[in-house]
């Protein structure tokens, strides 16, 4: 389980192809704290360390998370997003973030706003995919607050910390994000709909 506060951002080095598999090889600024079995969210999405040399550390996405998320138009150089799994005694800085992520969004607009940026996202409506108004949402793993939410789309306020340290200095319009909507939500939208028989 993760909070949606990135640490760090990594740096893509070697990309493999295993069948319908891909193990990436990255490098970052805390590898040498960095154990095998490790979860680690990269771009929102939960995979486990299954090696570490003392500058790089690899992880594998199987076939439906590729299907499901960006991790497959990663390429060498790309920054991803990090963020190691909560501690029981962490403070919860920002929402409950599964790193299962959920679909992907494609960004339509990034507006600046006077030393800050608005990020317009949409995506297609399925299941119990929703935002509400000033509730969270998880974009490339960083825990977000939606503005202006509709039925297929929702901006989200970025400001100067987090444009920095994140990988969505990189975002520009066209840009695919991966998305995890709130688990809460999802919950509630489920539960709703069974009970309405729809």
């Amino acid at each position: 389980m993760f909070s949606g506060i990135t640490e760090k951002t990594g740096t893509v080095k070697e990309i493999i192809k295993d069948g319908k598999n891909i193990h990436f090889i990255l490098t970052c600024d805390f590898v040498n704290e960095l154990k095998i079995d490790q979860s680690l969210s990269h771009n929102g999405v939960c995979l486990t360390v299954t090696d570490v040399t003392k500058d790089t550390y690899t992880v594998t996405a199987v076939n439906e998370t590729l299907i499901k998320s960006n991790l497959g138009l990663l390429q060498v150089g790309d920054e991803v997003n990090l963020e190691r799994s909560m501690k029981p005694d962490s403070l919860l800085d920002g929402h409950i973030v599964q790193g299962h992520v959920d679909q992907t969004a494609v960004c339509t607009d990034v507006e600046e706003a006077d030393g800050s940026w608005y990020y317009t996202f949409e995506y297609e409506p399925k299941d119990d995919n929703v935002t509400v108004e000033k509730g969270s949402v998880s974009v490339n793993g960083v825990s977000l607050t939606v503005v202006n939410s509709k039925e297929n789309s929702f901006q989200a306020a970025i400001i100067p910390f987090t444009y920095e340290i994140t990988n969505f200095h990189n975002i520009k319009k066209g840009t695919v994000v991966n998305i995890e909507f709130d688990i809460i939500g999802k919950y509630i939208t489920k539960i709703v709909k069974q009970y309405m028989g729809k």
